[in-house]
């Protein structure tokens, strides 16, 4: 069971927070950062957009990747929310023994 890190953008503060919260509740994820305001700008319906979101780093294992991609489509606001997935190449024995433990066993 590899670790790995999604990203996913959301439009507020709020928004991440509870999305973050529902996910580690769940024990979908042992942690998830809400990383403050940026600006996204990119193409939707043909039109160049410039908003304002929150980004969060969702720290889970591989064998879950399903039910986070699931919890974050039935949960986010958004029509097409982002879902990207890094693989984690190098993480500290410890770190990665107490994230195993923070989800649940698939």
């Amino acid at each position: 069971m590899n670790i790995i890190i999604s990203l996913v953008a959301c439009p507020s503060q709020e928004v991440g927070a509870a999305l973050a919260k529902l996910l580690v509740d769940r024990e979908l994820a042992a942690c998830v950062h809400v990383l403050p305001q940026m600006q996204s700008v990119y193409r939707w319906k043909g039109e160049i957009c410039i908003d304002q979101e929150v980004l969060l780093l969702i720290k889970t294992t591989s064998d879950l990747t399903d039910d986070v991609r699931k919890a974050v489509e039935e949960n986010h606001p958004y029509e097409v929310p982002e879902f990207v997935v890094i693989k984690a190449a190098d993480v500290s024995e410890k770190y990665g023994a107490w994230l195993r433990q923070s989800v649940r066993a698939r």
